[in-house]
């Protein structure tokens, strides 16, 4: 970016699938009238069709220009404008192959009886444990927890009648 000559670069943590990022407004409200906007490649500015185009169209209107490096596209010319219709087009149809691809692999891993996520710790003995803790006023739920390595969080996920269980040991 350096190398194109930016004055100033916007680096974005979120992902490019939507408009509503921080950096991306921080971007457009730095940019004036006579700038041209550098991005490194259009699926890292947006990676819908729809909102490429906005975007673009939107910088058009403030007379700011939109230079993709990656892509090799300059929109400050009819060609370059052309370009860039045709790769927007391209990249939302690449995403759109990615989430489809994600979802299959999803779905048959689901048939295989496989799923995704970290494998649970929790078991019969030691929610029969946890129990037979929770109605002692002695025991915070995070100190059962803690004796039991499991986060509060766990607790209250797989006790549904945790409170009420609580509850019964401070009458």
């Amino acid at each position: 970016m350096t190398a194109a000559g930016c004055r100033r670069i916007f680096a974005d943590k979120k992902s490019g699938k939507n408009a509503h990022r921080p950096e991306l407004k921080a971007c457009h409200a730095f940019l004036t009238a006579g700038d041209t906007l550098v991005v490194p490649s259009l699926d890292r500015y947006g990676r819908s069709l729809h909102d490429l185009i906005t975007m673009v169209a939107d910088l058009r209107q403030r007379e700011i220009g939109f230079t993709s490096l990656h892509e090799n596209l300059d929109t400050t010319t009819p060609g370059g404008r052309l370009v860039f219709h045709a790769f927007a087009a391209l990249a939302e149809f690449i995403r759109e192959l990615i989430v489809a691809g994600t979802r299959e692999g999803l779905a048959a891993a689901r048939a295989r009886s496989r799923v995704g996520g970290r494998p649970t710790v929790v078991n019969e003995d030691l929610l029969n444990a946890a129990r037979d803790m929770l109605p002692n006023p002695k025991h915070s739920i995070t100190s059962i927890a803690m004796l039991l390595g499991v986060s509060p969080g766990t607790l209250y996920n797989h006790i549904p009648d945790l409170r009420e269980l609580r509850a019964s040991g401070q009458s």
